[in-house]
């Protein structure tokens, strides 16, 4: 928890140091309202990110994979299909994308990064390809439940946060207090070590590829909803490394064997602040949000790296 707490400490920290100051625009409703729908959609694939980590794996394809998932989401609309038998075969798609990741890298022992960086480039292209780099975008049906739980509000809180916590708590309960969810640490720490103690290593990690492409399908829609359009050539650009930040400033080392679902609600809260903090400052640019996020991924490895110095020499002693 010394971890968390640290985040948490610096997120309130930063909070302050806003409201001293730009108190009018940074506490203002629809600023905070629109700060909570941000840190809903971001965080819940970066939970998928962050499983993906702990087994000391990464996912670089989850960017690509939302503009894939957006556009053929809408062209199944203006093909004249209705929006639940789109959500299913999408939703089924990403979970077929995670079965070939976790297949690559589980069954044949592929390097993560290599699958996933292959996967950035293959989905981006085929978003680019099938639309003729056109712009799609969702039109004038009506989506009911679905519109509802992408852009509604529940009292004052916007839905995303809403599913966001819906979803760290089903996966609070798989990290935390299941087996799955101790097998999943255990590989992370030592995954030869789990194999020879009966661990079914190769599924246990393709079960997360797949968590990751649940998680990502999720928080894809809501993008979707929330910019009305999409462009395959941008859409979802960098938002794996934001993922990645988020998980790895909420302490997933990316090592393997460490983080936790409250640790990566707190990363997403604090980088989602840091880049509200940027747009809002009269003298801050909104090209530094890439100056921050990189600052971010720097900051969490050099104090994954400073706590595990201080385990060894604590050890040691």
């Amino acid at each position: 928890m010394k971890k968390e707490l640290g985040i948490g400490l610096l997120l309130l920290m930063v909070c302050g140091v806003m409201t001293f100051l730009e108190p009018a625009s940074f506490l203002s409703k629809e600023n905070l309202q629109n700060l909570a729908t941000l840190i809903g959609m971001f965080g819940v694939f970066s939970i998928g990110a962050g499983v993906v980590i702990i087994t000391s794996g990464i996912d670089l394809s989850i960017g690509s994979v939302f503009a894939l998932q957006g556009v053929v989401f809408c062209m199944m609309l203006q093909g004249g299909y209705g929006w639940p038998t789109a959500l299913a075969l999408t939703t089924l798609g990403m979970v077929f994308v995670g079965l070939i990741h976790g297949f690559l890298i589980a069954q044949l022992n592929l390097q993560p990064f290599i699958v996933t960086l292959c996967g950035l480039l293959f989905y981006r292209g085929l978003a680019r390809f099938i639309t003729d780099e056109q712009t799609k975008g969702l039109g004038a049906t009506n989506y009911g439940v679905l519109e509802y739980c992408a852009t509604g509000k529940l009292g004052p809180v916007p839905m995303p946060f809403v599913l966001l916590i819906i979803v760290a708590v089903i996966m609070g309960v798989v990290l935390h207090g299941s087996v799955y969810g101790r097998y999943l640490y255990a590989i992370g720490r030592n995954e030869e070590a789990a194999r020879y103690s009966g661990i079914n290593t190769k599924v246990i990690i393709g079960v997360a590829y797949v968590i990751s492409m649940i998680t990502a399908s999720i928080s894809g829609i809501l993008f979707v909803f929330y910019s009305d359009s999409v462009l395959p050539s941008s859409h979802g650009n960098f938002y794996e490394l934001y993922g990645i930040a988020a998980a790895v400033l909420g302490g997933c080392s990316l090592r393997g064997g460490e983080g936790s679902i409250l640790g990566i609600l707190l990363g997403t809260a604090l980088l989602q602040v840091l880049q509200n903090a940027v747009n809002l400052l009269p003298h801050a640019k909104s090209s530094l949000q890439l100056c921050v996020m990189g600052a971010v991924i720097l900051l969490g490895a050099l104090l994954d790296q400073w706590l595990k110095t201080r385990q060894r020499k604590g050890k040691g002693a």
